[in-house]
């Protein structure tokens, strides 16, 4: 690994240490400066040549501020003369814009993967990124880990649960919760809901396809962003006389302000990877994307 450096950025210098530490490497240090416009200033004071370069940054809002940092670390190792550029992007922003559903729309993650094409990338790292559509748009290996059995082994060991069940609040996380529910012995069910697409409206249907009385819930979602869907989700579930509730999900986009206010409607524990840093990431990635880095780095 003496080839190999890796570059935590602002956006996950806790992440990126970690990282480093798994490796065995020392931290390349990535100063940042903004100023008063808004505008990002990266610096890094390293000898980069030949070097096997790891960045880390997560693309968490501001979105568009840290995948600009990204953009700039990738062309500092380039034009320093990097032998690989290696983008571990835990949480891949502008990944739900994969499709368009309205006229005039544009598909924002393909020109995000051009992008990273752009700077030289050939494999990437990322953590459970929304759907597997945006990754049909990066012409390049993707390696897209899986949490859940990170978020399952947390469960397990610190939740005390009463007949689970895993509830996924919409429809398309069903996978996902089928495969926390597998590991934890317990049901899941999926939430039927609807957004409106022009005002972003949320309706959730109230039936339920399982009794829920007195069963203790997981709720998992890859995301939480508003916690709108979340607390919808409760209410349907406490209508239900369900028992204790417990929120899990691999991104926590949420501010510390809207967390506060999910744990106050009743929510026993919230818990989150720490692709983004907050109060409620408890469980590390760290390890998990240290052995893709590893087996990347051997076929070098």
């Amino acid at each position: 690994m003496k080839d190999v450096v890796v570059l935590p950025g602002p956006s996950s210098i806790e992440l990126g240490n970690s990282i480093a530490s798994c490796l065995n490497v020392n931290p390349v240090g990535v100063e940042l400066r903004t100023f008063s416009d808004g505008e990002s200033k990266i610096r890094i004071d390293a000898n980069l040549l030949n070097k096997k370069c790891i960045v880390v940054q997560s693309t968490y809002p501001p979105v568009d501020s840290h995948f600009l940092q990204t953009l700039m670390m990738l062309s500092y190792c380039n034009n320093s003369g990097a032998s690989e550029v290696i983008p571990v992007i835990p949480y891949m922003g502008y990944a739900r814009q994969d499709r368009i559903f309205l006229e005039g729309e544009f598909v924002t993650i393909s020109m995000i993967a051009k992008l990273f094409e752009y700077f030289g990338t050939r494999n990437l790292i990322t953590v459970d990124i929304h759907s597997t559509k945006a990754l049909s748009y990066f012409n390049y290996d993707v390696f897209n880990i899986s949490s859940i059995p990170l978020l399952a082994e947390y469960a397990i060991n610190n939740f005390s649960l009463m007949e689970p069940i895993v509830v996924s609040p919409d429809l398309g996380g069903v996978p996902r919760a089928k495969e926390l529910a597998g590991i934890m012995n317990a049901s899941f069910i999926g939430l039927k809901k609807n957004r409106d697409r022009f005002t972003g409206n949320i309706t959730m249907d109230e039936k339920l396809d399982i009794t829920v009385t007195n069963r203790d819930i997981v709720i998992l979602d890859d995301m939480v962003s508003s916690g709108g869907t979340i607390l919808r989700a409760v209410d349907i579930l406490k209508n239900n006389n369900c028992g204790k509730i417990f929120v899990m999900c691999v991104h926590a986009l949420s501010d510390e302000k809207s967390i506060n206010l999910l744990k106050s409607s009743g929510i026993n524990e919230i818990v989150s990877t720490n692709s983004i840093p907050r109060s409620c990431s408890k469980i590390d990635l760290s390890s998990e994307i240290a052995k893709t880095l590893c087996s990347i780095l051997s076929r070098d």
